[in-house]
């Protein structure tokens, strides 16, 4: 029996599944996991160069993995225009004042993580920007990325008018003659397209190696990458290249974009850039076997497709149901043909006819192709009718959680619900519904729409409060999850919708020792204390990739 080259001791140890175990430590020779032993057998395992680490009454934990993520985008607007951090539209508008005066070379001031719920309607003025840069194009995102805000300079050089049409994807707001607003919603956003400056290949590789510093530090030591292909850059270059320069520390499943403007022929496209990139050999680090589709919008601009409709601010049914972005009939083919080639679809279903509209297709691809391995993914699912639980299991489709939003804020209450017909505060998040249905869950953030931080996100799936809110459980306490439920979505679960399952995921012998190790245990916390837990450590291929006290 080799000797550990890391010991882990001290401290419970959590598997991936069930109830953490208490009294074993965990050996790791070279990059893998080699034994979980009772604590009293430690020393046949430590040799002269063994690195004991004492978890302190800690938890080791496999290391978490983000099922839905936009890395490479989060990366750039953390180096760029970064409006997260603003608490209202003052410091929203101060900050960009800041960046402009900063930054006197730059053409464009691009950046975003503006909060819909900090301007009247969601909808921030073009007046706002022109106040404080009227000299040169702003072009900034929402949080959620589903709104763009335009002052006046980049309206004219996109040379978007009154007389400028809605596309059919899309909305923009509009003063009492037509003349846009300042908020573009959804597609809207793309006429902007042609006049954007894109973004330079070396600045999205260090927004990449940022965003991996930022969520290494969170625990992370895998994703899927929502979105490469697609936007304004290439992510899939950007990978390439950190794959080849020995920069990407960790596993990367990349979501082929589907142009919803195209056609069925992307099927093919996909599978032969798939292919090739395997063909490398370095799909263990960087692979691209799924296929994103977005089917709806946000229901905070209204546009995640509904069964029922909007009301609106009086509380009368308007005649808008929301965006469908493909044909229901054409997004059964496509699944069922990318089904067939054994490509993975990770689908954006926000709204309950979205969601519908998702597992039914892949119901027809279980129909026309039988059982596969694709695991399929809905995310988000934050309206579901509840009939529709049920049918996550038999169909092997996986629920992706964003569970940070599963609890009453702002922009849910103000800008969503208001909206939404009578009783649909009870279907949102149905989490608890879904794990009663037998559903399989995995979990992500949608960084940099909101925090990457599992922790953060745990502490809400477990209480569907945010910390020190006085608020009810959103959707009622039946819809909150075991801790120990929550926490394998963050791992085992995110690693089987990843096709990493055989070798991440878990604390287990031969398994990779990409393990994080939290202070103190979240197990030994109160529910309302569960965020005070932190990661003291990053473990990647047994290195140590994070350390706090460093």
């Amino acid at each position: 029996m080799p000797f550990a080259d890391v010991l882990f001791t001290g401290g419970a140890v959590f598997t991936g599944i069930g109830i953490p175990v208490r009294g074993q430590a965990v050996a790791i020779v070279g990059e893998r996991i080699a034994g979980i032993f009772p604590e009293s057998e430690s020393g046949a395992w430590i040799g002269e160069h063994t690195r004991i680490v004492d978890l302190d009454g800690g938890l080791l934990s496999p290391g978490f993995q983000d099922g839905h993520i936009h890395p490479v985008s989060g990366g750039v607007e953390l180096l760029m225009c970064n409006l997260s951090e603003a608490v209202n539209a003052a410091e929203a508008v101060a900050t960009v004042q800041e960046y402009a005066a900063a930054h006197p070379e730059e053409p464009w001031i691009l950046g975003g993580g503006w909060s819909m719920d900090h301007f009247p309607g969601g909808s921030p003025l073009r007046t706002l920007l022109d106040d404080v840069v009227p000299d040169r194009p702003v072009l900034l995102q929402s949080r959620d990325h589903h709104s763009t805000w335009a002052n006046t300079a980049a309206i004219q050089l996109a040379g978007i008018e009154a007389t400028t049409a809605d596309p059919a994807d899309g909305r923009i707001e509009r003063e009492a003659d037509g003349t846009p607003a300042g908020t573009f919603h959804e597609g809207a956003g793309e006429l902007f397209s042609d006049v954007r400056p894109p973004t330079d290949p070396d600045f999205a590789y260090l927004g990449l190696l940022r965003a991996q510093q930022e969520l290494i530090a969170l625990g992370i030591t895998g994703w899927q990458d929502a979105m490469v292909g697609g936007g304004s850059g290439d992510a899939c270059a950007v990978y390439e290249r950190a794959v080849a320069e020995g920069t990407l520390r960790v596993h990367v499943v990349g979501a082929q974009w589907w142009e919803r403007t195209g056609g069925i022929e992307q099927v093919g496209l996909m599978v032969d850039r798939r292919d090739a990139l395997a063909a490398r050999g370095d799909s263990d680090r960087f692979s691209l076997g799924t296929a994103k589709i977005m089917v709806d919008g946000v229901a905070e601009n209204h546009t995640a497709s509904m069964l029922t409709p909007y009301r609106d601010e009086h509380g009368r049914d308007t005649c808008n149901h929301g965006l469908s972005f493909i044909d229901e009939s054409r997004l059964t083919d496509y699944v069922v043909a990318l089904d067939d080639a054994g490509l993975q679809v990770h689908f954006h279903a926000l709204g309950d006819r979205a969601v519908r509209n998702a597992l039914n297709a892949i119901e027809a691809a279980r129909l026309a192709n039988g059982p596969s391995d694709g695991r399929h993914q809905l995310a988000h699912l934050q309206v579901v009718e509840e009939a529709d639980t049920g049918r996550f299991a038999p169909l092997d489709a996986i629920a992706n959680i964003q569970s940070l939003w599963a609890c009453h804020e702002d922009q849910l209450d103000e800008l969503t619900l208001p909206f939404l017909q009578e009783g649909a505060e009870a279907r949102q998040y149905p989490f608890g519904d879904l794990v009663r249905h037998g559903a399989r869950l995995a979990a992500g953030s949608d960084w940099p729409v909101s925090s990457a931080n599992p922790i953060d996100a745990i502490h809400i799936a477990v209480n569907r409060v945010s910390p020190g809110s006085s608020a009810e459980p959103l959707g009622g306490g039946h819809q909150r999850l075991a801790l120990e439920t929550a926490m394998a979505a963050y791992t085992s679960g995110t690693a089987y919708a990843n096709h990493r399952d055989h070798d991440t995921g878990y604390v287990r012998e031969g398994y990779l020792a990409n393990v994080v190790v939290l202070q103190p245990d979240p197990f030994t916390l109160a529910p309302e204390e569960i965020h005070r837990a932190t990661v003291a450590s990053t473990w990647i291929e047994g290195d140590l990739a994070y350390s706090r006290s460093a």
